[in-house]
């Protein structure tokens, strides 16, 4: 059965490394496939797994609605094959993981009827996968608009600050008051220095009332790899960040 990893938290505070380093662990494991879904609008989670990327879901969505206007695409279950072929096209295909990337957000028109569609494709091609991880969105646009819901871990990703940890609060709140089926949620604390947090800091910390899963090391190692460009799943696998987030993986998803 496939496991739904979500990673959601205030923008800038390293979602995407972290969800790079998670996919990495996971496919150690020759057994096991990853789907790696880029929910973010600025598209950079291909580049943290070393993958190109040439067409996002967004840019699917609105040929679409341009074909739809002109007249130049079916209807019905016509119009649901060719998103799933397009859809299917547009998957980067790496040899331990691939990546669909959602791409732009939404513009000016009804997008409903395609949107419904979209995520039942989705949904069924993530079926197809041992697991699927999920880097959205900074903020909460993403609960709001119920596009992460039935995930079996959401990890809430902050900075050790006062307006990172608020914001964390506010999408836990959020994923409360919209039903959405969460099995279990986690908070981590991104690019931590030193040992202990600022009493402030553990007083907001305790008020969001979810278990506080791991505190993750400011790694010079990351920024070395971030600075040459090079793809995050290079970090070693002995690197302070690499190392935590492992710990995260085995206590909530398991040991390879």
């Amino acid at each position: 059965m496939t496991k739904t990893i979500a990673l959601a938290g205030k923008g800038g505070t390293g979602k995407t490394t972290i969800s790079a380093l998670l996919i990495h662990y996971l496919t150690q494991d020759n057994g096991r496939t990853v789907l790696a879904i880029d929910a973010d609008p600025s598209t950079n989670l291909n580049l943290a797994l070393g993958l190109p990327l040439t067409r996002t879901v967004g840019d699917i969505r609105e040929e679409l609605l341009d074909e739809a206007r002109s007249g130049a695409v079916a209807t019905g279950g016509a119009r649901q094959d060719y998103l799933n072929y397009q859809l299917r096209l547009s998957i980067e295909e790496g040899e331990v993981v691939d990546l669909l990337a959602m791409g732009r957000p939404e513009g000016p028109g009804c997008y409903c009827p395609v949107n419904h569609m979209l995520r039942q494709i989705v949904d069924g091609l993530g079926a197809q996968y041992d697991y699927i991880v999920i880097d959205n969105e900074a903020g909460m646009e993403h609960l709001s608009r119920r596009t992460t819901k039935d995930v079996d871990l959401l990890l809430v990703i902050t900075d050790p600050t006062i307006r990172g940890v608020k914001t964390a609060e506010g999408i836990v709140a959020l994923a409360g008051e919209l039903d959405i089926n969460v099995k279990q949620m986690a908070l981590v604390i991104n690019r931590v220095v030193g040992d202990e947090l600022p009493q402030p800091l553990q007083d907001a910390i305790a008020k969001i009332g979810v278990e506080l899963a791991a505190k993750i090391p400011d790694d010079p190692n990351v920024y070395q790899l971030d600075a040459w460009g090079k793809p995050l799943v290079e970090l070693s696998q002995d690197s302070p960040a690499a190392l935590v987030v492992r710990s995260i993986a085995e206590k909530y998803i398991g040991r390879n």
